[in-house]
């Protein structure tokens, strides 16, 4: 399978006009099916709803050598975190950090506490559930000129070619979004779904661990959990994507 794979990601090269323009943004939710849309718009049916639930208990929990929650810095996550998902990631105290560092932050300097393991449930949990508040908004990734060259740097790492394969990022979601690649339509890769809940992990995941998986698909090394590198990576996908809707939590196939 992982030949089969890997020989249709190489066919793309032969492949005609890709399906979607170059100056028209599309989440990936618009290539889904009528159901799978469906359990995204409805959230009794989508599987997110249990993380989110999780996130609640999490939000008022003490049961840290602080004993302080995280609702009471923030007070009422729907109100405190509205729009927050929508500008990550940003410097804070001079490093780049994405919104599962924040939370792992304010976990080590508030709450006294060890830091959550990234894709760990408790995370997943509360990042899903501060996302979440930001459902409909826009994105408003930072355009501080103070992380311009983290911006830049992703950007680089977007175009450059890597792995056994020797491909990048654009080459799969700019040239050739829209086409299929192992019977899936290839998406323009924006992130307004962030955590998203993917049917074939059966479970809700990070961006980064998406990011992992497609250097993973073209047999390269990938760069660990929480590094500059991946953050750099999702600031540069956040403001190609400014002004699209957060869905999060949405579903994806």
């Amino acid at each position: 399978m992982r030949l089969l794979g890997q020989c249709a990601l190489l066919g793309l090269l032969l492949t005609s006009t890709p399906f979607l323009q170059a100056d028209s943004r599309v989440s990936a939710y618009a290539l889904m099916s009528p159901t799978n849309q469906a359990m995204q718009n409805d959230m009794s049916l989508n599987p997110a709803m249990f993380w989110i639930m999780d996130g609640e208990a999490l939000w008022i929990d003490r049961n840290n050598p602080s004993s302080k929650a995280c609702g009471d810095c923030h007070s009422d996550v729907k109100q405190s975190m509205k729009g927050i998902s929508a500008t990550f990631p940003k410097r804070v105290q001079g490093k780049l950090l994405n919104l599962e560092g924040q939370i792992n932050q304010c976990r080590t300097t508030r709450q006294q506490s060890p830091t959550f393991a990234y894709e760990s449930k408790p995370l997943l949990a509360l990042s899903t559930l501060i996302a979440y508040q930001s459902r409909g908004l826009r994105i408003a990734a930072s355009k501080d000129s103070a992380i311009d060259a983290d911006f830049q740097k992703g950007k680089t790492l977007y175009f450059q070619r890597m792995g056994q394969l020797n491909l990048s990022c654009a080459q799969c979601h700019d040239d050739r979004a829209g086409l299929k690649l192992a019977g899936s339509v290839i998406p323009q890769a924006h992130p307004t779904g962030y955590p998203i809940y993917r049917l074939e992990w059966q479970n809700v995941g990070s961006l980064q661990r998406r990011l992992r998986n497609c250097m993973s698909g073209v047999r390269a090394e990938q760069y660990p959990y929480g590094s500059v590198e991946l953050a750099q990576i999702e600031l540069y996908l956040m403001r190609r994507a400014n002004g699209m809707r957060i869905e999060s939590p949405a579903i994806r196939p």
